[in-house]
């Protein structure tokens, strides 16, 4: 076991380390620091219970407080996450510890480690009681009905019945740009439909230039099945036409490949509605997608050439002075490590079912790689090299596959340098050396070799070749995404339970103060609905010992949950001109909700 990770034991003084401040301050014997039993006496007589005094009184902590901002009852204890992180640099192992907040992953200055998804802050501790437990001094005689509540105001919602805040947000934001509609007036040229797709919204903004795919302009769109109504992305490569069907039979493979970390191709068709030839490549949608360049690189640091790992020697080249620049290169703008063995463990696990499969996707960079989610790294546009690059060959499509496959892993390579640097310009050839020796001396060997040895001339280079230097880094990330399905688990649990309150809650609706029923204008005043309608005064109608009306949430769930499983417990049931008290079950009053509702549909199905 490693020695560092022990603390040399240290004498102690009145159970304090003897090197801590408390210990000497303690130790220390100047008269004025001393005091005498008189001078006691003098400071407590001058102590006060005056109530009208101000007192400033210590943090309090409350269940709930610092999670979400409310006086919760029920903590949702999902919401704090503290993280433990650990990273092997130059020989050094350092630790990391703190509490991972809800933006932890991916942020914009990518300072941040990749952990579960957390929300709030951790509140201050204080061994008391909370205020809103205490009891009142005063209370008052009961003003109305169902008086028996207590008379202090109960705590707010709690958090731990619903969603989290962030993850609802991000919910709804995706469900938000699903929904969208196309703007008519801003594209009027948009066709209504293309083959079996209508509704198309562009995905890519028009004033920014075109995006290319080897040379092709491209547009992306959002549209909407026809047959199904889900919503697809279609990728359109601008004037082209199909000259060889050969290409097609890897299209046919990538179709049957299905992968975490890639986007899945539904669908290839040639369209004329768009005034051209146009080839569109149909892929599942993933709304609120973010690519590597935007998420990563400065939009300015492209300086004008559009792909930065292009191989064409006329294409434009930086300029002589980023070489310095690269090697003033702040580390605290550079990712943190974890991010970057998170996104090589996830590249290389789509590249190995990819060349596994007989494909080489051939056309990765920053603009390709999506991140769908926080964590989440998906390849986009496959297939798409394939067709544009074979359509005319006459040779077998699948004996050049082999060379695109040892392509892909200087491509990885590069894209690993360039996250590493922070930096696009890192990848050329001149700034090589710099970039180099800008990650040898901030980020760990291991990182260093895996990419020398991506960008290497072996012949033959694996993905396999990769698993050792990835070592146990590959557990730290299965940890994670382990950590980040407990937690979705556990908020999906909640809205199952909502679900089926919800249901409860339709029923008790549908019954209390109905006006009629089957020409009977007091259905709802007798017998079993009457019950029920004191039930409904019990769990939502509460009110304090002064007349204020009580919420609580918890209350509410507690009676719906043993109302809908029958529990035997009684419960005292009062009128509001406070003349009848009823002593039910709730089993007899899930029994009245059965009756009274069964009532409800049988005479709907007698009007059918």
């Amino acid at each position: 076991m490693d020695p560092s990770l022990f603390v040399a034991y240290t004498p102690q003084t009145n159970g304090v380390p003897s090197e801590s401040k408390l210990a000497t301050y303690m130790n220390h014997q100047s008269p004025g620091i001393g005091l005498s039993t008189n001078s006691m006496t003098k400071h407590l007589s001058n102590l006060s219970l005056d109530s009208q005094k101000k007192v400033t009184a210590s943090p309090e902590f409350v269940p709930g407080r610092g999670l979400t901002g409310s006086n919760s009852s029920s903590p949702n204890l999902f919401n704090n996450s503290y993280t433990h992180s650990q990273e092997n640099v130059g020989g050094t192992t350092y630790f990391y510890f703190g509490n991972t907040g809800s933006d932890a992953v991916g942020s914009e200055d990518g300072t941040e480690a990749i952990g579960p998804v957390a929300t709030g802050q951790i509140g201050y501790v204080y061994p008391g009681t909370p205020s809103h437990l205490q009891p009142v001094k005063t209370a008052k005689p009961p003003s109305s009905n169902n008086s028996s509540a207590p008379s202090t105001p109960p705590p707010q919602a709690a958090p731990s019945f619903f969603v989290s805040e962030n993850l609802r947000l991000d919910i709804l934001q995706k469900n938000a740009l699903t929904l969208a509609q196309p703007d008519i007036v801003r594209f009027p040229d948009l066709p209504n439909e293309v083959d079996n797709y209508h509704e198309l919204c562009p995905l890519e903004p028009i004033h920014k230039p075109a995006s290319t795919v080897l040379g092709y302009q491209t547009s992306t769109y959002k549209a909407t099945s026809i047959k199904t109504g889900t919503r697809y992305c279609l990728r359109r490569i601008h004037d082209f036409r199909l000259a060889n069907t050969k290409c097609m039979v890897l299209v046919d493979m990538w179709k049957r490949l299905s992968h975490t970390n890639l986007v899945q191709l539904r669908e290839v068709f040639t369209t004329k509605a768009f005034g051209d030839h146009s080839m569109v490549f149909v892929y599942d949608y993933h709304p609120a997608s973010e690519t590597l360049l935007n998420k990563h690189f400065a939009s300015t640091e492209l300086n004008g050439y559009t792909d930065p790992f292009s191989s064409d020697p006329n294409a434009p080249r930086p300029y002589s002075h980023t070489k310095n620049t690269i090697l003033r290169q702040q580390h605290s703008s550079m990712l943190p490590e974890s991010v970057i063995w998170s996104y090589i463990i996830q590249l290389t696990a789509a590249f190995r079912v990819i060349h596994a499969a007989g494909l080489a996707y051939r056309c990765l960079d920053p603009t390709k790689v999506l991140l769908t989610s926080r964590t989440r790294l998906r390849l986009s546009c496959v297939a798409i090299p394939d067709v544009v690059t074979l359509d005319g060959n006459t040779a077998n499509p699948l004996t050049l596959i082999p060379h695109y496959q040892q392509e892909d892993l200087v491509a990885l390579g590069k894209l690993v340098l360039a996250l590493a640097c922070r930096s696009l310009i890192a990848v050329h050839r001149d700034n090589m050396s710099a970039s180099i020796e800008l990650i040898t001396r901030s980020y760990s060997t291991d990182l260093r070799n895996l990419i020398l040895y991506l960008l290497s001339n072996q012949s033959r280079k694996s993905v396999t070749d990769l698993m050792p230097m990835i070592g146990a880094r590959f557990y730290t990330q299965l940890d994670a995404a382990q950590l980040r399905l407990d937690v979705l688990e556990n908020e999906l649990a909640k809205e199952l339970e909502n679900g089926r309150l919800f249901k409860l809650l339709v029923k008790l609706a549908t019954i209390n103060e109905r006006p009629e029923l089957n020409m009977e204008p007091t259905w709802a005043e007798t017998g079993d609905r009457y019950m029920l309608k004191l039930f409904r005064d019990y769990v939502f109608h509460q009110v304090t010992a002064d007349g204020r009306p009580w919420l609580d949430l918890a209350h509410v769930v507690s009676c719906l949950n043993k109302l809908d499983s029958g529990s035997q417990d009684k419960i005292c049931l009062m009128s509001r001109d406070e003349q009848s008290v009823l002593v039910v079950s709730y089993a007899e009053l899930r029994q009245c909700l059965e009756t009274s509702f069964g009532e409800l549909v049988q005479s709907t199905k007698d009007a059918v």
